[in-house]
């Protein structure tokens, strides 16, 4: 059976069935360790389980047995819902959804590994049994450890159509005392047709230096899950003051991302991308979803979260495939890259107009050029906008243009615009010097390789300087065992 082309080889999932959130991050005995809704049946989502993969170098990962399954008749009949976990000495402890059909919420029970992660026992109860009054939506514990106590943020929706996290406190993991709304607030707008939501799931608070930012997944009753929010603020007595909110991913197919504390001081976050291509052509190709490479993320001196590939993925670099350098009024051919690729460019637009696109540097994956992914300086606005609409000449991938801040890219700046741009088959990650970031899914039908190119814009011409390197795949360990693999000829073996 050939290999399916937009299935990644450099982002983590399994090699078939359906994930979602990434859920239990932890450093534990020497591993990362990176959980995340799966279901090992198929790809659609349903029978909630926990895939489990863990790695001493976020480089060469491991498959573990699943770390959460339903039990039956159990609180978590239906499905082990998003969550995380914390490394507390000898063992390790989840805490997650518990989702039963018969009841509207999703109260927190727990599940603890004391063999680094390989199995784990379930509580076989509900940690918090009891719901703050008011509650309308109640699910995805978040639990880290601040100033010698247990602290645990929920998500919900109140009545009245104000969305909330919820704040606990714990000395001991074990009894959990309610205190109150963390934060609530009514939607608020993000971006053009785009807000905070009714209700918020997943839950994450990245803090340092009395500044805080809480990232939240705006969800809609009727819609479900829409896009991920940063609220930046401080707290104060248990309250978070919070100023006004921001998408945290400015592209389409990014949501319910997680943080994970790293042993040298730094944060990083795993998110969810989702599928961009109708429901039939996801069950033709057996799979759907996957966890965006990690990242690293701090706060700014002005509350923003700043995002950027983790430093260790420099490793993943083979040689330099293209080395360009030089000025256009037309088009240039920089050279040619494989489906799985790591690009840094600097861009300076030189024309003496102001409007419309000033350049831009194109994805080029069929032969006669008919089908591409644009990524073009918006001057006018002062934002880069990446353009998939030309992306796949397969009817059943979406199309779009999204934008992202770059003042940069602005006519008055008059400073180059610099970007790295990841992409691993069938999704590409864009990062600006801003700590800004877009997401997107792309499924190109043409085979590699894959020409980039310049264009000018206007009367103008651009100036480039463009460096790409190959990417190496993960090295992934398969467990024989696991329900994702049991199907699989090579469960068990290493895929280079």
């Amino acid at each position: 059976m050939p290999a399916d082309p937009h299935l990644p080889v450099a982002h983590l999932r399994p090699p078939r069935n359906w994930i979602n959130d990434p859920n239990g991050l932890a450093f534990h005995h020497g591993h990362y360790h990176v959980c995340f809704q799966h279901n090992p049946y198929g790809p659609e989502h349903a029978n909630m389980h926990w895939g489990h993969f863990r790695s001493p170098d976020l480089i060469t990962w491991e498959e573990l047995p699943l770390a959460l399954t339903p039990t039956p008749g159990g609180e978590d009949a239906d499905g082990c819902f998003s969550g995380n976990a914390i490394s507390d000495g000898d063992r390790m402890v989840a805490f997650y959804s518990a989702f039963r059909t018969d009841r509207w919420a999703q109260p927190v029970t727990t599940a603890e590994s004391r063999d680094n992660g390989v199995t784990w026992t379930p509580r076989g109860s509900l940690l918090i049994p009891e719901l703050p009054a008011g509650a309308t939506m109640y699910r995805d514990p978040y639990v880290w450890r601040e100033a010698g106590r247990w602290r645990m943020l929920v998500g919900s929706a109140q009545a009245g159509g104000r969305a909330a996290a919820l704040l606990y406190e714990s000395g001991d993991l074990e009894q959990w005392k309610y205190r109150g709304l963390f934060l609530d607030r009514a939607p608020q707008p993000v971006a053009p047709g785009a807000d905070t939501g009714l209700g918020w799931e997943c839950p994450q608070y990245l803090h340092a230096d009395g500044r805080g930012a809480l990232l939240l997944g705006a969800w809609d009753p009727e819609l479900g899950p829409r896009r991920t929010v940063v609220y930046p603020g401080r707290e104060q007595a248990g309250r978070f003051l919070a100023g006004n909110p921001v998408p945290l991913d400015h592209g389409p197919d990014f949501y319910a991302p997680a943080l994970l504390p790293a042993p040298d001081g730094r944060w990083l976050l795993w998110g969810w991308s989702w599928e961009a291509r109708d429901p039939k052509w996801v069950r033709e190709s057996g799979w759907a979803g996957l966890l965006t490479m990690p990242r690293e993320v701090t706060l700014a001196e002005d509350g923003s979260v700043r995002q950027r590939p983790a430093a260790e993925l420099l490793a993943l670099r083979d040689e330099r495939a293209v080395t360009a350098t030089g000025e256009t009024a037309g088009t240039a051919v920089l050279g040619t890259v494989g489906p799985s690729f790591d690009l840094t460019a600097r861009l300076e637009p030189r024309s003496a107009g102001s409007a419309g696109t000033a350049g831009r540097l194109r994805l080029v994956t069929s032969a006669d050029g008919t089908e591409y992914l644009d990524i073009r300086i918006d001057a006018a606005a002062g934002e880069l906008v990446v353009d998939r609409d030309h992306a796949s000449l397969d009817p059943r991938a979406h199309g779009g243009t999204y934008r992202v801040p770059c003042p940069e890219a602005s006519a008055v700046s008059g400073a180059p615009v610099e970007l790295r741009l990841v992409v691993d088959r069938s999704v590409a990650e864009l990062y600006l010097p801003s700590g800004r970031a877009l997401t997107l899914r792309f499924y190109p039908t043409g085979g590699a390789p894959w020409r980039i190119e310049a264009h000018a814009g206007g009367e103008g011409s651009l100036g480039y300087t463009v460096g790409a390197w190959n990417l190496r795949p993960y090295t992934m360990r398969y467990t024989a065992d696991s329900n994702t693999q049991s199907a699989l000829p090579d469960a068990g073996l290493v895929r280079p």
